[in-house]
């Protein structure tokens, strides 16, 4: 394997303004391309950093980060542009991709589905390669990143989508790939290649964004017609928009806003999730927060807190993730417990979290809620850090089982959507870590890593030690060229007990550690003060519906607990909430029922062993 350089320094200025993505303010590739920005209609005081200032220290997230980052450099180019070329009538060397990735006129929605939508995730790939070069600095990265963009420019035509499935799906990810290697890696050819993109797919485009009941209403030739997406669309219309300036892009963000059947009721406090697909319609959140930001709807912004207030209280399992076999269910129905024992596809996991995490910041940004924290952080220990890695011949791992008789495995078809949303994810890990305003940083989430950043015209770092969740501390030494007022904000979890403590230099602090916010410490920092947050993590029953009270998750704090290798004899409550941890900071745990040893473990540290995230209990 070619070795990939990490960038250990950066450039304070270059950080601020060059390969930063804040969803709330875009990072200009060059002067020119800034003068035509427009303004936009609301700028929240809490802003993500960028990729660069964030370096996560070794750990899990850096394991992850850094095996996508390696994988998608070294793919070959001819296979990723194949589709592209052939369907553009071009010469088309190198092998097939295989799976979904493949351009097989033969595939009918039916069957087998080799071919089903040719080149889908290649904007992803290629937007999560210039994540990694925003995070690293890495040169070859960033060569590859312009190599297929050169390469991708010919094969721009309206053809490519004549009996195409899904035409605004593949698109939408093409465009944030094209945007990202333009703000990210710095490739200023990407905006205009955008553009031709975007008028090659608009005649194959509907009139509105449609929903699938009202695709399979239309004529059609088979099933896989129905399932476009062009309710995400407006997402990356408005970062175009935001980044050239033209008011094509705005027009066509406006044309699918799918305010009648989702944002419109949504706003209004009605829950629409029901009978929709799951990923997507959590996706479509990030573009009403993109409406809400450029033209100041407030509509959108309720749609979005609403909607995602629907998700966590009726459709999540005690892991954060969400939409079994990719559907959300009628709340009061009981069919997410029903689920348990008919489904092996509990939760669509590289694309739930992807777009899980991605609403979270636009949301903590406008709002400053700790909550959108508390359920970033469920849903990274307990689905997309237990995420078995992509193999070379496009495995990649789907769903995570919540069936009674759970395995990890990988999807049966290759190279299909969450190969695409995996990298990108991992290259988020950073930028929903720390955020930050005018005043100081929050502190989001509590993982191994190194913030760099300037306040006051003062050079500063903070370095987070943890092993959290599984042992109940972390530690966050500053250091600083000179000393600094600052207000440093840490999030303290909706379920924290009352004996949670914070310490600075050793010495206790009597700042309100209020559970579901975020607890702030406004001084003069100096170099090498110390911060360490002591937390009381509560061992918890969660039922999975009302339907269904006896069947329970074990957790710790956010950490969701699997049973291993279970048994299906019921336990008492009683004896759950006695489970122990073998040592502090071990990721084994267990109990005792009826002189039965119990085993438990979190998603992350579960292999080929058969597992159980929801216990029976005696009534």
């Amino acid at each position: 394997m070619k070795k990939v350089t990490r960038r250990r320094f950066f450039s304070l200025g270059a950080a601020a303004s060059g390969a930063a993505l804040a969803h709330n303010s875009l990072a200009m590739a060059s002067p020119r391309a800034a003068a035509s920005v427009p303004s936009v209609a609301i700028a929240p005081a809490i802003r993500t950093f960028g990729y660069s200032q964030i370096e996560l220290l070794e750990g899990p997230m850096r394991q992850q980060f850094d095996t996508n980052h390696q994988f998608f450099l070294e793919l070959d180019d001819d296979r990723l542009l194949k589709p592209f070329r052939q369907r553009a009538g071009l010469k088309a060397p190198g092998e097939d991709m295989g799976g979904w990735y493949d351009n097989d006129p033969a595939f009918n929605g039916t069957g087998s589905f080799h071919g089903f939508i040719p080149g889908h995730s290649f904007g992803q790939y290629l937007s999560g390669l210039a994540r990694a070069y925003a995070v690293t600095g890495s040169k070859p990265t960033q060569e590859k990143i312009q190599r297929l963009v050169q390469q991708f420019a010919p094969t721009v035509c309206s053809r490519f989508y004549n009996d195409y499935h899904l035409p605004a799906y593949t698109y939408d990810k093409t465009s944030c790939g094209l945007i990202d290697a333009y703000r990210l890696a710095g490739d200023t050819s990407a905006l205009a290649i955008h553009a031709a993109a975007t008028e090659a797919v608009v005649p194959h485009l509907p009139e509105k964004a449609l929903s699938r009941k009202e695709q399979c209403a239309r004529p059609h030739k088979d099933p896989a017609y129905c399932w476009d997406e062009t309710y995400t669309l407006p997402e990356n219309l408005l970062l175009a928009y935001r980044l050239r300036g033209s008011p094509r892009y705005r027009e066509l963000a406006i044309r699918f806003t799918e305010d009648d059947l989702y944002f419109d009721p949504l706003a209004r406090g009605e829950n629409v999730l029901p009978g929709e697909h799951a990923y997507s319609h959590v996706n479509a959140f990030s573009s009403a927060m993109q409406v809400y930001l450029v033209m100041g709807s407030q509509k959108h912004l309720r749609a979005a807190q609403n909607g995602f207030g629907f998700l966590r209280s009726t459709q999540s399992f005690a892991t954060g993730g969400w939409g079994p076999d990719e559907l959300f269910r009628p709340p009061g129905s009981g069919e997410i417990g029903a689920s348990l024992s008919k489904s092996h596809a509990g939760f669509e996991t590289p694309c739930g979290a992807y777009a899980h995490f991605k609403i979270g910041r636009y949301l903590l940004s406008a709002t400053g809620d700790s909550r959108y924290g508390d359920s970033m952080e469920s849903v990274l220990y307990n689905t997309i850090l237990g995420a078995k890695p992509l193999k070379e011949d496009g495995s990649s791992f789907y769903y995570s089982d919540y069936n009674m008789q759970a395995h990890k495995s990988y999807h049966p078809d290759k190279w299909p959507c969450c190969s695409g949303t995996f990298p990108q994810i991992t290259a988020d890990y950073g930028i929903s870590s720390y955020f930050h305003d005018a005043d100081g940083i929050y502190v989001n989430l509590y993982v191994p890593s190194r913030l760099r950043w300037s306040q006051h015209g003062a050079s500063l770092s903070l370095t987070q030690r943890t092993e959290y969740p599984h042992a109940a501390h972390t530690e966050l030494e500053v250091q600083a060229d000179r000393d600094t007022a600052f207000a440093m904000r840490l999030r303290i979890p909706a379920w924290a007990g009352p004996k949670t403590s914070l310490s600075i230099n050793g010495q206790r602090v009597n700042a309100e550690l209020a559970p579901g916010r975020f607890a702030a410490v406004s001084r003069t920092w100096k170099n090498g003060d110390r911060i360490a947050l002591e937390f009381d993590i509560p061992l918890s029953l969660q039922t999975v519906d009302l339907q269904h009270a006896r069947l329970v998750a074990l957790a710790h704090g956010s950490l969701a607990l699997f049973a291993i290798q279970p048994s299906a004899a019921p336990v008492t409550r009683a004896s759950l909430l006695s489970a122990r941890q073998l040592s502090n900071g071990s990721l084994d745990w267990e109990t005792t029922a009826d002189a039965r040893k119990l085993a438990f473990k979190p998603f992350q540290a579960i292999g080929a062993e058969q597992y159980r995230l929801y216990q029976e209990v005696l009534a």
